[in-house]
């Protein structure tokens, strides 16, 4: 039941402030419409140029690597593209190619008043630099590789032209910065390492033609097989030595037995003869004991030693002679032996030239090892130039490319859109313009009517009297002139 007074109350106060100050709304809300017109039909237009870019991930963010295997790249699509996107603009907008592009265009062209009336803290460059980056923007399209310039400029035609030129520009310093001039750097270590693979080559022929070395493996194979056919060899004859002087000490005991061997009667005589000499020592013996050496009976007993003794010797001899001249077999085992002893020292003179073969292929063998293991190095190290010569090769070749590639301006930027003379500019916007004067000079006129109501020091209605009052209102009677 109270609601609907208030409501009414509330309405009819926003009226009669209304009312009251309508003359204030009116001339405030006239002049900021008028202002905002006129100033919009005022202000120079301005035009904006846009280019489109496309960065493509080729061989720029692609890193070959000047050692290494052929072929090993690393791709810079590991990180974020985001992040490759940023860069570009990074160069896009260096200060660098908006001074070329200021430079190129004329400054007196692109801001006449900055030479009309220079700044007095900084150079016109500077204040040039300064208004075209306020002016200019380059931004990545959201989920894609494309870069967006724009530049705006009261005139439409260097606005194009400020735009395509940063865009070449732009392309250039991008191989600038992603190119490597290295051919000079890989031509020399080229020619360096052609010349120590000449010289290792050389050093390898010569060695080989020196030491008569060209299939070593086979030479090896070869030594081992005449090793071992030496060494079957030596063993064979070695064993051959030991049964040739078994036999002959077997054949030399026997002939010894047979030349003992004698007959019946001449052994009787021997026996005796022996018993007899024998005794006349013994009888010596006697007489030395009795008497001196000179008495006869001595030098008797030893002129019988001496005749039994020349006897003996002679039957001796008879008996050998007679085993040797008419005994076949002693005559068949002395030949054996001649001929063990013939083939002993034959046997003895072939173990000593095997041995000496041995040694020789043994110390032939070592230094077999020894040119191998030289070999083998000079091997490595042509193996090792070759590789580092066909490494550097390669390089070069690429960095060849590369080269070609820059001077003919063929980049991973490609052009999508270039900029053209926009045909209507940008600012101002009349008819924004107007109706954003409309509602500014609405709520302007509206808050300086209440705001004079606020501040005023008159009361515009009974209800406004009772509160400000603190007393009843009895009756009311309308103001007029």
């Amino acid at each position: 039941m109270n609601q609907e007074p208030q409501t009414t109350t509330s309405l009819r106060e926003f009226l009669t402030v209304l009312f009251k100050h309508k003359q204030k709304i009116v001339v405030m809300f006239l002049a900021t419409v008028v202002t905002v017109t006129i100033g919009s039909f005022l202000l120079p237009p301005t035009y904006e140029a846009k280019s489109t870019l496309m960065v493509k991930f080729g061989r720029e963010y692609i890193y070959r690597p000047e050692v290494g295997p052929e072929g090993s790249t690393i791709s810079f699509h590991s990180f974020n593209q985001e992040e490759a996107i940023n860069s570009e603009i990074q160069i896009l907008t260096s200060r660098d190619l908006i001074e070329q592009v200021i430079t190129t265009l004329g400054l007196e062209k692109m801001y006449p008043d900055l030479i009309k009336n220079p700044p007095q803290k900084i150079s016109p460059m500077e204040a040039a630099v300064f208004h075209f980056e306020k002016t200019f923007s380059a931004e990545g399209i959201r989920k894609s590789n494309v870069i967006e310039v724009s530049f705006q400029h009261k005139d439409p035609h260097i606005a194009a032209m400020a735009v395509n030129r940063l865009v070449e520009l732009f392309k250039e310093k991008h191989l600038h910065i992603f190119s490597d001039p290295k051919s000079s750097f890989l031509e020399n270590q080229l020619t360096a390492y052609r010349q120590r693979l000449h010289e290792t080559e050389s050093k390898l022929e010569a060695f080989k033609q020196k030491n008569q070395v060209f299939n070593l493996d086979e030479q090896r194979s070869l030594l081992l097989k005449q090793r071992m056919e030496l060494d079957t060899t030596f063993k064979m004859a070695q064993n051959r030595i030991n049964e040739l002087r078994k036999k002959h000490t077997l054949l030399k005991n026997r002939l010894l037995t047979i030349a003992n061997y004698t007959e019946t009667d001449q052994t009787r005589i021997i026996v005796d003869a022996k018993a007899k000499l024998l005794a006349l020592q013994l009888k010596e013996q006697e007489l030395l004991e009795k008497y001196k050496e000179s008495n006869r009976l001595i030098l008797n007993v030893r002129k019988e030693i001496r005749l039994v003794k020349d006897f003996l010797k002679e039957q001796e001899e008879d008996i050998t002679g007679k085993v040797k001249t008419g005994n076949v077999v002693y005559q068949e085992v002395e030949k054996e032996l001649i001929k063990a002893e013939a083939e002993l020292i034959s046997q003895e003179a072939k173990f000593a030239s095997i041995k000496q073969q041995l040694t020789q292929v043994d110390k032939e063998i070592q230094v077999l090892d020894l040119r191998e293991k030289e070999l083998k190095n000079l091997q490595r190290e042509v193996a090792a130039n070759e590789k580092s010569y066909q490494t550097y090769f390669a390089k070069l070749e690429e960095a060849r490319i590369s080269d070609e590639m820059n001077l003919k301006k063929m980049a991973n930027i490609s052009l999508i859109q270039p900029a053209s003379v926009p045909s209507k500019p940008i600012k101002p916007r009349k008819g924004l313009n107007i109706v954003l004067g409309i509602l500014l000079g609405a709520f302007g006129s509206l808050g300086l009517a209440f705001f004079s109501e606020y501040t005023g020091q008159g009361i515009s209605t009974p209800e406004s009297a009772e509160r400000h009052l603190g007393l009843p209102v009895l009756t009311s009677v309308s103001y007029k002139k």
